[in-house]
């Protein structure tokens, strides 16, 4: 199994949460100790900490334990939750990167396939490529959004660290990427051949400006998505705490906690990392609370599309031009899906893409006789 890899909570900070009162988050989580592993039968969602940073291309501290982000969540109070969390401790660095790649990738491969979602606290965010890697033995398609001022595209032959992820993630077999989103990204950080490539390969972005001035354009990108991977260097340092790479525009903490919050209340989403942290205890106050709204966001869940059935939905036909646009709306929580028609190309896999999740400002354009470009891009998709 791939939990030999885990190392326990250490005594030390676990007498800091066992002193904790009893309406305290700490003391309702499972710990994995050096006596005990919890039993993940009645498990949810499972904290993992990833002590590797040797792919990191910024000016970070040793990651260190984690304590700080530990104790700064346990600290706080839960919300009406009923679901079990676990803490499974943390992933020591291994004798090389690849070492530490193949231990978070069994690890998160084992959790997905009990039904756990693992919420990884990184070190480099190349680890993302792990977590992605970790759907290999579903033999699944899977949609990746990062939440990232950067794309991290690397050069060709270049050695993967967090700034080069995403081209090994498009390369490498088996290729199971069906879409890729970012969220946040600032285009003077990004070369304009990285912004053309993000067009070309049908991917989709939205800029930091976009998303700050209306955050609810990312809520239909985060409902069909699989893993979530959020880079904290997106934040600005003085929301994030973060002035060893100093920041002065990103995302605040408000928007952030948004985005988690939008990530946590998917269907689909089954992972997410957070990553690049820079070990300081003011950005560990950070992480805890967006990890906090990642929770919230879960026991909010409605288990619709792709889960339930589409009974429960209120079907709207569009013509335009030479097509017919169907929507889905949902009489549960008035969210809006598209219909991709399924092309049959010999690609079983894709047969889960067949309603795409959209918004209401979509559907009103279609009224208007404007091509959603999401389902521009995902028809492409289903036909190359």
């Amino acid at each position: 199994m791939g939990f030999d890899f885990l190392e326990p909570i250490n005594d030390e900070l676990l007498a800091v949460i066992r002193s904790l009162s009893s309406q305290q988050l700490g003391s309702k989580v499972v710990f994995h100790t050096k006596d005990e592993f919890p039993d993940l039968n009645r498990v949810k969602i499972a904290l993992i900490g990833v002590l590797e940073n040797r792919g990191s291309v910024l000016e970070t501290e040793n990651i260190g334990d984690l304590s700080g982000v530990r104790k700064e969540l346990y600290n706080m109070f839960p919300g009406n939750w009923d679901a079990t969390i676990a803490d499974l401790g943390d992933i020591l660095p291994g004798n090389s990167k690849e070492d530490t790649y193949f231990a978070l990738r069994k690890v998160a491969s084992d959790l997905i396939k009990q039904k756990v979602i693992p919420i990884v606290i990184g070190g480099s965010q190349d680890l993302t490529y792990s977590l992605y890697r970790a759907y290999d033995e579903l033999e699944q398609m899977v949609n990746l959004v990062a939440i990232d001022s950067r794309f991290d595209f690397g050069k060709e032959e270049e050695e993967m660290s967090s700034s080069s992820y995403l081209s090994s993630i498009i390369i490498d077999e088996p290729n199971n990427l069906f879409n890729f989103c970012n969220i946040g990204y600032q285009t003077y950080y990004n070369s304009q051949e990285e912004i053309d490539l993000i067009e070309k390969l049908f991917f989709d972005a939205y800029r930091l400006g976009e998303v700050s001035n209306n955050i609810a354009i990312a809520e239909p990108v985060f409902r069909d998505a699989d893993i979530v991977s959020l880079d904290l260097t997106s934040v600005k340092s003085s929301d994030s705490g973060n002035f060893n790479s100093f920041e002065p525009n990103g995302l605040n903490g408000k928007e952030i906690c948004a985005l988690a919050r939008y990530a946590g209340i998917s269907d689909k989403v089954s992972m997410f990392g957070l990553f690049n942290h820079c070990n300081s205890t003011k950005e560990a106050i950070l992480i805890s609370q967006i990890i906090w709204y990642f929770i919230e966001g879960y026991h909010y869940r409605s288990n619709e599309y792709p889960f339930g059935s589409r009974d429960n939905y209120i079907k709207y036909s569009v013509p335009i031009d030479d097509e017919t646009l169907v929507f889905f709306k949902s009489d549960k929580t008035d969210r809006w899906w598209i219909e991709i028609p399924f092309i049959t190309n010999g690609n079983n896999k894709l047969k889960r893409n067949t309603l795409l999740p959209c918004s209401y400002e979509e559907y009103l354009g279609a009224c208007n006789q404007e091509l959603p470009e999401r389902w521009w891009k995902a028809q492409r998709k289903n036909v190359i």
